[in-house]
């Protein structure tokens, strides 16, 4: 059986899409190119690898083996180039984060800084739900992935490099904006604009009110931090957001943070990987910048 590197990344990219539009675009290359080189993989395994279905293509079952040993073997010789790239000392090559939406208000600035210095080093990031991150995480598809609440059903290496505080928000004018304290019974009549079941946040705040006995009015369920303090600062709700979905001054986005007993929540940003995973040495590093962070973001607090 007789397979090149770029057939390998043609079906990888054509897995990761779903069309070969697409995966053609991916690779930089002509979609006939894209389909000739697809038709030469199949031909070489002796078996389909993927089969139409409406306007979509779905990966038969070799093609599910094949892409598990493709990105298992693009992946080895990915730590071997930056390996060697390490020897020639030079730290170079690519870095694959997966984080859910709501890191996607700080990660950023820690990969400015990264960047800034390792210039060399590209960074792909994939920004999606909890689900969609822990969907990439059971594939193996990127380095390193960042979210506040890791699945518990997986053996995994963790690291907390962040704290994540939860707060109650509601519309600057709202009657309890001004309030030194805010129980909970005092928000028992309040409708509620909360993230979509599954996400991080929601999971989160599902726990603390159970915890409490306390059941939330939920009016609406969306998908966004944005749309919900869109929704909240219209005077639709009461939130219940990150402080890192919000602006320094959450009075500029027409938002106020309420005095709720026992909030804020106390969660923490991780950042995670498969157990027994080898890092390639750009990841290594990218988790040395996260401790430096972490360690610095604890001494401003403390000053």
């Amino acid at each position: 059986m007789h397979a090149t590197f770029r057939q390998l990344r043609v079906f990888l990219a054509l897995a990761e899409h779903g069309s070969i539009t697409a995966a053609a675009q991916a690779c930089h290359v002509t979609q006939p190119t894209a389909s000739m080189q697809l038709k030469e993989l199949s031909e070489a395994v002796g078996l389909p690898l993927y089969e139409q279905v409406g306007k979509r293509l779905y990966l038969t079952a070799a093609g599910e083996a094949l892409a598990d040993t493709a990105r298992a073997m693009t992946e080895q010789w990915s730590h071997f180039e930056q390996t060697v790239a390490a020897m020639k000392g030079h730290t170079s090559g690519k870095l694959r984060v997966s984080l859910v939406s709501t890191a996607k208000y700080f990660v950023p600035r820690m990969l400015a800084s990264f960047v800034g210095r390792y210039p060399e080093i590209d960074v792909a990031i994939e920004v999606l739900n909890r689900d969609g991150v822990v969907e990439r995480l059971r594939r193996n598809a990127d380095d390193l992935y960042i979210m506040s609440i890791p699945p518990e059903d997986m053996d995994l290496d963790k690291q907390a490099f962040l704290g994540n505080p939860l707060v109650v928000v509601a519309a600057a004018g709202h009657r309890l904006a001004n309030r030194r304290r805010v129980t909970l019974a005092d928000l028992a009549d309040e409708a509620f604009v909360i993230r979509e079941p599954g996400s991080g946040t929601r999971r989160a705040g599902d726990a603390h009110f159970a915890q409490h006995g306390f059941r939330p009015k939920v009016r609406m369920e969306l998908g966004s931090n944005e749309a919900i303090k869109q929704m909240v600062s219209g005077g639709l709700g009461l939130g219940v957001l990150s402080v890192h979905a919000l602006a320094a001054d959450p009075a500029s986005e027409g938002l106020a943070i309420l005095r709720v007993d026992d909030f804020p929540i106390h969660a923490n940003w991780w950042v995670i990987h498969p157990r027994g995973k080898r890092l390639s040495p750009i990841a290594s590093v990218f988790l040395q910048h996260l401790a430096s962070y972490r360690e610095a973001h604890a001494r401003r607090k403390r000053a």
